[in-house]
């Protein structure tokens, strides 16, 4: 252990902050000026760009052979999204849900959660099934796409109608639009892909030091990739979570969310297995299992009065900062 691998840590916080913030506020400019909604934006643009550590610390240790670490990255990550920062983010403020998150997004991931499971049950992943989930990936991905076209192309109709958009309700629907805002200007994008660079180095920064840490202190390679690493490739999604809920974007914290549990499993694993085939720990199906019931569980609560309150959010923390130390303990002793 050495004291650089704190500043790694350090530098790398610092890094995720600054691109986060700057990730959300561009992305929602740019959603309000090419009329497409928040939620499509968080699914797509942003869930792949916090996806992007994920992508590169998962490949990157399948191609040393540390499948260990490879796959207990992903899973590991989508524990850390729907647990613990889904569940931060509900006691910082109760999280309004809709209709579509639940019934199209959170049943997508669902499905994706259940399926990467099964495929997991003969011990090993490989490249047809990588090809699978690429097709899935792609299949919804090109869905969001088409949705938000679209939704951009009603606005614009209505808008060349003379006519004022519907007004926003309360009801359990997917609101297209926030007004009142900014639109995006040119400065947008190239600060969108700043933003973007900055979480992914932040991310390396802290993978290194915090695995090297983990290293020291003499932790599996299994628990490191479940916890410590999984919370390093998560905090692009903690800290843009984060900046979308004191701004109040809450769909764009949710399509963040699932959309990254969903590239994660669908897009991250279905490539890497794609380039190189993956062993399963019999072991690690455990952890699998358990993540399927979560993501019941966070659907039941989306659904439960179309809002995630504080003491639903409160319960999913618990659970999972109990079961992150329970592992971590494992692994250590």
């Amino acid at each position: 252990m050495h004291y650089l691998d704190f500043i790694y840590v350090i530098a790398g916080a610092a890094m995720l902050w600054v691109g986060a913030d700057w990730i959300v506020d561009s992305a929602s400019a740019i959603a309000r000026k090419f009329n497409v909604s928040e939620l499509v934006i968080g699914l797509t643009i942003v869930a792949l760009g916090t996806s992007a550590p994920e992508f590169l610390v998962t490949a990157t240790a399948a191609f040393k052979g540390l499948e260990d670490i490879s796959l207990a990255n992903v899973v590991g990550s989508n524990f850390f999204n729907l647990g613990i920062i889904l569940g931060l983010m509900a006691l910082i403020r109760p999280i309004p849900t809709h209709r579509t998150i639940l019934y199209r997004d959170g049943l997508m991931l669902l499905a994706i959660t259940t399926l990467v499971t099964v495929m997991a049950l003969d011990l090993r992943l490989e490249r047809i099934e990588g090809i699978l989930l690429l097709v899935m990936f792609c299949g919804y991905l090109g869905f969001l796409l088409y949705l938000g076209k679209r939704m951009a192309d009603r606005a614009k109709k209505v808008a060349e109608m003379g006519h004022a958009p519907a007004p926003k309700t309360a009801g359990p629907i997917e609101i297209p639009d926030q007004g009142g805002e900014r639109a995006a200007t040119w400065k947008d994008y190239p600060k969108l892909a700043l933003g973007f660079a900055g979480i992914a180095i932040g991310s390396d920064f802290l993978v290194e030091g915090a695995s090297s840490i983990a290293t020291a202190l003499g932790v599996s390679s299994w628990v490191i990739g479940l916890t410590i690493v999984a919370a390093g490739t998560s905090l692009p999604e903690l800290v843009t979570c984060l900046a979308a809920s004191l701004k109040k974007k809450n769909d764009m914290l949710l399509g963040n969310l699932i959309g990254s549990d969903f590239f994660n499993f669908a897009g991250v694993l279905g490539l890497t297995c794609l380039l190189r085939p993956i062993g399963v720990q019999e072991t690690s199906l455990i952890s699998m299992y358990v993540l399927v019931g979560a993501t019941c569980t966070v659907m039941v609560f989306i659904r439960s009065g179309w809002s995630i309150g504080r003491w639903e959010g409160g319960t999913l923390l618990v659970f999972s900062l109990f079961r992150w130390g329970m592992e971590f303990a494992k692994g250590a002793g």
